[in-house]
């Protein structure tokens, strides 16, 4: 493991030791960054000597963690990252792009990115003993807690809206969770969960809350980082448009933490440019660094992409630095362009749910903008499956038609379609 040194407050830099449980600072509420030796790390350690070289999942960067091994081997929580990066020619072609790729975390074990964060969070509640451990979700990082702690034998507790799709909350309950459906929203929840660790001293996994939440995010910094180091493309990693979909900010800020780990080690020059996507039905990080500001005002959020329907983000100041620091941006999105990324990346063998479509949706409107260029190399970053949403999904496509089983009708529907037009 990399040796963990301390917390490190965003917003008024205050240091803390490595106690637990400690979520934000005292001082200020700020959020709070982990801090790991990486002069050591450095000394032992050159960008082609990770030593879990052969290791096919986040684990493999291990010494960059401040965690122990978990254990678990032959379980999910060995099988957190390390997802496939695609590239889909297809879109590529009707984009006008020369370089498109999609990084697919919905290859993760519970179908989603918040697994990384899943699976290094228990590995530190099981570190320091924690008996319980409680977050609140829409269903993606409820699912990803649920399906880690089932593979340690641990106990969950989460708190969803009861508005959660369906599918996300099948995912909750099969894999042994208490599962509690609060009649409120995504914040309402939030707010539950925290009572709930404060009154039973659980551990709590909430994101943008807990600090290693954006440690397990931050893999998928290093896996971009070893897929190009590892395939050689013709473009240096600075020059990278990495789209990023947007909601409590974490998972942009967790990105963003791993490039500038990498960067303090010298292996890059400079990370990516971050480019956050956001619903315009929840889009209070983007109206901040639209504003140019950190103040982070609330919004009353309402859109398809339920996993980034926040109305109060609470990862939001570092979320804005992510963007301003590389050199990226935010852009907005509305639920008709989402439902169209669906479709669209469905034709590149991707289904995605909504907050992955968004990021899509993300790059078809900067092309139409023209701020992306068509030699510029773009990452597109699909958050989850499609198969979280389906109802989202089938808004998104048109309907399966319905006919009778002879070939009489086949004919008469084929004469009055166009067979090949089935989007």
């Amino acid at each position: 493991m990399g040796t963990f040194s301390g917390y490190r407050c965003t917003l008024c830099g205050a240091e803390y030791p490595p106690r637990q449980p400690i979520y934000t600072c005292p001082a200020d509420g700020g959020n709070l960054n982990v801090l790991l030796d990486l002069r050591q790390v450095r000394r032992q350690l050159g960008a082609d000597q990770l030593p879990l070289e052969g290791e096919p999942s986040l684990w493999r960067y291990l010494p960059l963690l401040p965690v122990d091994d978990p254990g678990g081997r032959g379980t999910a929580l060995r099988l957190a990252g390390w997802t496939p990066v695609l590239e889909p020619v297809r879109l590529a072609a009707e984009l006008g792009l020369r370089r498109l790729w999609v990084k697919d975390e919905s290859r993760n074990p519970s179908a989603s990115f918040k697994d990384r964060a899943s699976a290094v969070l228990m590995a530190r509640a099981r570190q320091i003993k924690a008996e319980v451990v409680v977050t609140a979700s829409t269903g993606n990082a409820g699912a990803a807690l649920a399906c880690m702690a089932a593979a340690l034998g641990s106990k969950a507790v989460i708190f969803a809206p009861r508005q959660a799709p369906p599918a996300k909350v099948a995912q909750l309950l099969v894999f042994g969770a208490t599962v509690l459906l609060v009649d409120g929203n995504y914040d309402d929840a939030i707010e539950l969960s925290l009572q709930a660790s404060t009154a039973f001293g659980w551990y709590c996994r909430n994101t943008g809350y807990n600090p290693f939440t954006a440690e397990g995010k931050k893999t998928a910094a290093f896996e971009i980082w070893d897929w190009r180091r590892r395939l050689s493309p013709d473009f240096e990693l600075s020059q990278l448009k990495l789209f990023v979909p947007v909601g409590d900010g974490n998972i942009i800020s967790g990105i963003h933490k791993g490039f500038k780990d990498l960067q303090a080690l010298g292996w890059i020059a400079a990370p990516p440019q971050l480019i956050g996507v956001q619903a315009e039905g929840s889009a209070a990080i983007a109206n901040a660094y639209l504003r140019q500001t950190e103040q982070i005002a609330p919004v009353q959020a309402h859109t398809i992409a339920d996993s980034i329907s926040v109305d109060l983000p609470r990862d939001g100041v570092r979320a804005v630095r992510a963007a301003v620091q590389t050199g990226g941006r935010y852009v907005l999105v509305s639920d008709a362009e989402i439902l169209a990324g669906i479709a669209q990346l469905g034709k590149a063998g991707v289904f995605a749910e909504p907050a992955g479509a968004a990021a899509y949706a993300g790059l078809v409107k900067a092309r139409r903008e023209g701020w992306i260029g068509s030699d510029d190399p773009v990452l597109v970053l699909n958050t989850g499956s499609g198969l979280k949403d389906v109802r989202a999904a089938m808004q998104a496509v048109k309907e399966a038609p319905i006919i009778e089983p002879s070939l009489a009708a086949l004919k008469r529907m084929i004469q009055s379609t166009n067979l090949h037009d089935t989007t």
